[in-house]
């Protein structure tokens, strides 16, 4: 190239300070319009943190209600209701279950079957009396009452 066609140095340096003006100009045009005010990026941050914590919640109340039709869970409208379960071996169980009659009856689980064992009376029901105030005066649980 030849000394004619070259431009000077100060031309260069003109046009690279006149592109960096623009650039800069234009950047700082731009950003007012991309900074948001603090009211408007609060209620932003509140609606990304608001919407996924309502999704989940929704979600997870369907996931409560099909699993209760699925498996039969229900609060205290069911027809029967266990009252207690006594695990008799490794995959052996005797349950106690209510209707909604009040009647109690108890149930043998086993790993392949299930067996009816007996209707209980209210008797059986309610908890037996402490041993201590059962025991005759004369039985060895009272010997030191009478010293």
């Amino acid at each position: 190239m030849t000394c004619a066609n070259r431009p000077s140095r100060s031309a260069i340096a003109a046009t690279s300070a006149g592109l960096m003006g623009l650039a800069t100009a234009t950047a700082q045009a731009a950003a007012p319009a991309a900074r948001a005010t603090p009211s408007e990026s609060f209620v932003g941050e509140m609606f990304a943190i608001v919407i996924p914590l309502v999704l989940i919640i929704v979600g997870l109340v369907f996931l409560l209600r099909l699993v209760r039709r699925r498996y039969g869970l229900s609060g205290n409208d069911a027809p029967l209701s266990v009252l207690q379960i006594l695990p008799l071996g490794p995959r052996e169980r005797l349950v106690l279950v209510k209707s909604r009659a009040g009647r109690v009856f108890a149930v043998g689980v086993g790993a392949q079957s299930v067996t009816f064992v007996t209707d209980l009376d209210a008797d059986d029901l309610q908890a037996p009396p402490p041993a201590a105030s059962m025991a005759a005066p004369h039985s060895p649980l009272n010997i030191d009452a009478h010293r």
